[in-house]
């Protein structure tokens, strides 16, 4: 299995409804005329709430800044799993449920946030450039000695940010399952995973990073479960921290003052690791409407025919906005078009495909129809781990296809029709079984 890193840089927004006017044309010339701007990964979502964007750093030009465009803040880089060509013996699962537990369950589990976009094609995995580790106030820590744990220790930090290049962690976390590669002028180029050129340092006999300075005390005492990392003597002064498992400039704050996280260097006795202890993940409202949904594809030569009907449903047929997360779902306003490098997809209720001519809307030869599971009863956010695990994790387990959609505010997974009693009960077991 390859793990490409393409060369997209992609920003996501939310456009308000009510400022879709001022967006009408920019939005037009990336559904029909992308060459004119260059932009290769464009995507539109239509929500309940709004719409959600994500495109390249070209396309992202197009749009002008206004009161009804909200950004992310980071920018966000694209994985692609290919599988070398080879095609699964069996009835397998696909959509993300086919690499939940090769690329997102151990992403989750090293604190890196995912967003997901299934296609027609394949599934993008977008992982931030700059990303956020947990340190809120009351944040815990584990603290460890070379071969056991001591415990924990409260971080009370007064700057909460944490900055951290993903990029590495995503590297270091995946290397072991996939051949990695990074698209560089329309070349595959293979990603070196050893420790210095990931970001990763690990320790030689002796050696330390030059960054750290010297110990002035040693650890002393016993750290017990809820002490302050402020009450623990050796770190409480300018001692700077690293583990192997966290990429070289990674920045922490406890109390006052900026770390990194790993080990003490030599003069202090044994390696000492202040290190994020695993946060529960929490486990988020699913709701499923009663639409029925197909996925499809439309070749690029006919893509003018349906334009006019693109155009129709995406701008003039919405209804009314609604309160996020708000009551139980009978139908939701949902439409989907990207087009990325060429290739088009699109996610529409059935309802809304009959609008289209069925002789240029190409599915599988199935004709298979979707049903939707909506995660989230608040806006999700972008700093938190785990999200689409726990959606993509126990459908792997029962080999379950699943397609993900995340938008700005909340994620979407699409599961075969027949099995969405299964789904949904399996995963409100799941919550009351965590509970």
């Amino acid at each position: 299995m390859e793990l490409h890193i393409l060369e997209h840089r992609v920003r996501v927004l939310s456009l308000a409804r009510r400022g879709l006017w001022l967006y009408t044309h920019p939005l037009l010339k990336l559904l029909f005329l992308p060459q004119r701007c260059r932009c290769k990964f464009f995507s539109l979502t239509e929500t309940p709430e709004d719409y959600t964007i994500m495109l390249d750093e070209e396309g992202f030009k197009e749009l002008p800044p206004s009161e009804f465009m909200q950004v992310a803040d980071s920018t966000w880089l694209v994985l692609s799993v290919v599988s070398n060509g080879c095609v699964p013996s069996g009835c397998q699962a696909t959509g993300v449920t086919k690499i939940a537990r090769s690329v997102i369950a151990p992403l989750a589990e090293h604190h890196v946030s995912v967003l997901m976009l299934s296609t027609y094609q394949t599934d993008f995995v977008l992982v931030s450039s700059v990303g956020t580790a947990p340190c809120g106030p009351g944040a815990v820590w584990e603290v460890w000695g070379p071969h056991w744990a001591l415990g924990t220790a409260t971080v009370t930090p007064r700057r909460c940010q944490v900055r951290e290049r993903d990029l590495p962690v995503v590297i270091h976390t995946l290397a072991g399952e996939f051949d990695i590669y990074r698209e560089e002028n329309g070349e595959s180029i293979p990603v070196p995973c050893d420790d210095a050129s990931n970001g990763f340092l690990k320790p030689k006999s002796g050696e330390w990073h030059r960054d750290v300075p010297e110990a002035t005390s040693s650890p002393g005492g016993t750290v017990r479960k809820g002490r302050s990392v402020a009450d623990i003597p050796a770190l409480r002064g300018p001692l700077r921290f690293w583990h192997p498992a966290v990429p070289q400039g990674t920045l922490l704050a406890p109390v006052a003052t900026w770390w990194h996280c790993g080990a003490v260097p030599k003069g202090t006795g044994d390696s000492w690791w202040l290190c994020p202890a695993a946060p529960s993940p929490t486990l988020h409202p699913v709701q499923s409407p009663q639409n029925r949904f197909c996925i499809l594809t439309v070749a690029p030569d006919t893509l003018p025919a349906i334009a006019t009907m693109l155009i129709d449903v995406l701008f003039y047929s919405h209804s009314p906005p609604k309160e996020p997360g708000a009551g139980d779902l009978d139908s939701i306003t949902f439409f989907s078009f990207s087009l990325i490098e060429g290739y088009i997809s699109i996610v529409m209720d059935a309802e809304t495909q009959k609008q289209f001519p069925s002789d240029l809307l190409l599915t599988s030869s199935s004709g298979e129809l979707w049903r939707m599971v909506r995660i989230g009863g608040q806006p999700l956010g972008f700093d938190e781990c785990g999200i689409v695990a726990q959606i993509a994790e126990p459908l792997a387990a029962v080999d379950i296809s699943a397609y993900y959609i995340s938008t700005f505010n909340f994620d979407h997974a699409l599961v075969p029709e027949e099995g969405i009693t299964e789904v949904i009960e399996l995963l409100q077991k799941r919550q009351e079984g965590d509970r």
